[in-house]
């Protein structure tokens, strides 16, 4: 089924389900967003509930039960035809990601499809319904989850139970070492860490960050400097946007200083030799003393990128000429 399709069912069974969801499932639903998610787990923290039952759930897109899935679509959609054109989308099964060839499957939903957020959302309503009956503080996106409590022995009963419900009644999968019990400030919660009563950046989405622009201002793109600095900034509006409501400002100004030094040595590599990075500096208002000594150094880019010759040449006015936004 082409994605025209999948959105048009998506369209169709949304209005079924869609009043009846918990007002703590934010993904991929009208009107929510990750950030509330994150600010709602803050305001549950500041009233005392600072230990953290988080649950990981194995592989989920590719464990959907679809007898549960179809039961559950079932009470609500009564119209046949559309039901058996939910389950062809169904059966259509998973693709192996070393082959990328699709296997039927009596399992798992089709991820990237307009329609699998949705269906993931029916079948994890089960779940939101379960946390709201035992009176439980809980933020869920997608098959991302956080329970919050007030000690470590409720967090324990807490988890145990919800798990044993999972995998006994949603036949689904607990990764019993990755979910944990324990203080807030050790869970990440869509990227997001919570100390100290701030909400932070989480430490794997700064690698994750760092890695994505490494990969960005790689000296073997081989694209022009302007291209390359188009779509780095399609990526640092995204990320900035996303974490903007982080307690971070320190944080995003060293990113920033990081992130200009990278495109130093950009320039500086695609310089190449001495010659052209001797006129290159010169061109851009270095003293030509200071270029030469600039050009002819054994540095390498990062060192180089450093330097005040460079920092002249490419300063943060230059930088923004280019088109980069801080």
């Amino acid at each position: 089924i082409d994605r025209m399709i999948q959105q048009a069912i998506s369209q169709v069974i949304s209005p079924y389900f869609e009043p009846i969801f918990s007002p703590h499932s934010y993904g991929y639903r009208p009107g929510k967003s990750p950030n509330q998610a994150v600010n709602y787990v803050q305001t549950c923290i500041k009233q005392g509930y600072k230990i953290a039952v988080d649950i990981d759930l194995s592989k989920f897109f590719d464990e959907v039960n679809h007898d549960m899935l179809m039961n559950r679509l079932g009470r609500k959609i009564k119209d046949k035809a559309l039901m058996q054109l939910i389950g062809r989308y169904l059966r259509a099964g998973i693709a192996e990601k070393e082959t990328g060839l699709w296997f039927p499957s009596d399992k798992g939903v089709p991820q990237g499809g307009p329609l699998s957020p949705l269906l993931s959302n029916i079948l994890l309503d089960e779940l939101d319904k379960k946390l709201t009956r035992e009176r439980l503080y809980f933020a869920r996106y997608a098959d991302d989850i956080i329970i919050l409590v007030k000690s470590q022995h409720i967090g324990n009963k807490v988890k145990t139970g919800i798990s044993q419900y999972i995998s006994q009644r949603l036949k689904l999968i607990v990764n019993e070492t990755k979910s944990r019990v324990g203080p807030v400030s050790g869970s990440k919660f869509l990227g997001f860490a919570f100390q100290r009563g701030r909400i932070l950046i989480h430490a794997k989405s700064l690698k994750r960050f760092k890695d994505k622009v490494r990969t960005l201002t790689n000296r073997n793109w081989g694209i022009a400097m302007k291209k390359q600095i188009y779509k780095l900034n399609q990526y640092l509006r995204g990320w900035g946007n996303y974490f903007l409501i982080a307690n971070a400002y320190q944080l995003t100004v060293d990113l920033d200083t990081w992130v200009r030094r990278r495109l130093r040595m950009c320039y500086w590599r695609q310089w190449r030799k001495p010659r052209t990075k001797v006129r290159s500096l010169m061109k851009l208002g270095v003293p030509e003393r200071l270029a030469i000594s600039c050009g002819i150094t054994s540095k390498g880019p990062c060192r180089s990128s450093k330097t005040k010759g460079i920092n002249i040449a490419i300063n943060n006015t230059f930088l923004e000429q280019q088109g980069l936004v801080s």
